[in-house]
């Protein structure tokens, strides 16, 4: 393993967090169908919007479920998955925002990019658009603190602030 690769600290889903947020999705997802199921109303268009609606909660239900199993690793160049999938580059990374009022998710923060990336998606963990990247959900919130401050050093020693 090469000094770039060591793993500088990990963010784990927690187990209680991914089933209260799949568990509250699936639970509205079956809801709505038998809503649809049982009573439909009189207007077909309703009830097809219903099942619609219902049948994308229960898939991403079974998304979250999937995406939030992963590990985020930091290492000195990157943020990733577990996997290998590319979160961010550090030396991508314009600036970390975890502050009370940031536009970010629960129990984590915002990195703002320089340069554009490819849309990404994994509900309940991260999402990435353009030049913008969330990471949280069902993250701790210590984990996160933790990893948005590692990233905040490393830019800083990058830009020789440090």
């Amino acid at each position: 393993m090469t000094d770039s690769d060591e793993i500088l600290e990990r963010i784990t889903p927690k187990g209680p967090r991914r089933v209260f947020a799949t568990g509250s999705l699936g639970l509205l997802g079956l809801l709505l169908v038998w809503v649809a199921a049982s009573h439909p109303p009189a207007d077909f268009g309703f009830t097809a919007l219903l099942l619609v609606i219902g049948a994308g909660s229960l898939w991403l239900s079974w998304a979250l479920w999937q995406a939030s199993s992963v590990t985020l690793e930091l290492t000195r160049e990157e943020l990733r998955e577990q996997g290998g999938r590319l979160i961010a580059r550090i030396d991508n990374i314009e600036k970390v925002d975890r502050g009370f009022f940031a536009f970010k998710p629960a129990a984590g923060f915002r990195l703002s990019l320089r340069d554009r990336m490819p849309n990404a998606y994994a509900p309940g963990l991260w999402w990435r658009r353009g030049r913008m990247v969330m990471v949280g959900g069902v993250t701790s919130n210590a984990q996160s603190k933790a990893v948005a401050d590692l990233i905040s050093v490393r830019i800083a020693q990058q830009r020789g602030e440090l």
